[in-house]
């Protein structure tokens, strides 16, 4: 799905009834440099008690997301555990074969996580420094080689929504597959701990 792109972005799909402040299921369209859709990524958790969750508990709740071709073939599976610190995103193929996980860390003055492998070792590290708070470089063995930044919606969508667009750079190209799919749900990641509303609240 990523080993032949160098360039990709995640869109976030717009729900209706976040202009009243409700929080729904959060939807994602992948996209490659050329606007063509590469996948679709949805939060699974669904029900009353999901719902309840999701106005309650924003980023602590418990959810799953699951990453689909765009033929609707299952690809990926992204599990977030319920906790009040050090919020963690395991990251399974379709078939339960566990890729690694993205394990945020204690920071003080910018935003840190870890891209760990299946083993819990520690692939690379992203930091936001503070006066760049939308961008997310990647780093390996201290050289960066890729790079997470959001991009601006526009003022309206940005108040009143949480649809937000991000663009993930795989700036070296010997990354493997598994790398590339990790940093992609690292982006969903980062959006739900920082950039939806309830996480804001």
């Amino acid at each position: 799905m990523l080993e032949n792109h160098s360039r990709i972005r995640i869109q976030q799909l717009f729900e209706m009834a976040e202009l009243f402040g409700f929080e729904s299921r959060n939807r994602y369209q992948v996209l490659d440099a050329q606007e063509r859709p590469l996948g679709y990524a949805a939060e699974q958790s669904s029900g009353m008690l999901g719902t309840l969750s999701r106005q309650l508990f924003g980023h602590w709740r418990r959810f799953d997301i699951h990453l689909f071709s765009p033929q609707r073939v299952p690809l990926l599976v992204a599990h977030h555990p319920f906790r009040w610190w050090f919020q963690r995103l395991e990251v399974s193929d379709a078939s339960g074969v566990k890729l690694g996980a993205v394990q945020q860390r204690f920071a003080l003055w910018h935003k840190k996580f870890d891209i760990e492998d299946e083993r819990g070792r520690v692939m690379m590290t992203v930091a936001s420094p503070l006066w760049r708070i939308w961008t997310f470089p990647v780093e390996r063995l201290g050289r960066e080689v890729a790079c997470i930044s959001k991009r601006w919606s526009g003022g309206l969508t940005e108040l009143f929504t949480d649809k937000d667009n991000f663009v993930v750079e795989y700036s070296d190209p010997s990354l493997d597959n598994r790398s590339r799919q990790l940093l992609l749900m690292a982006t969903l990641f980062i959006d739900l701990q920082y950039f939806e509303k309830k996480a804001n609240n």
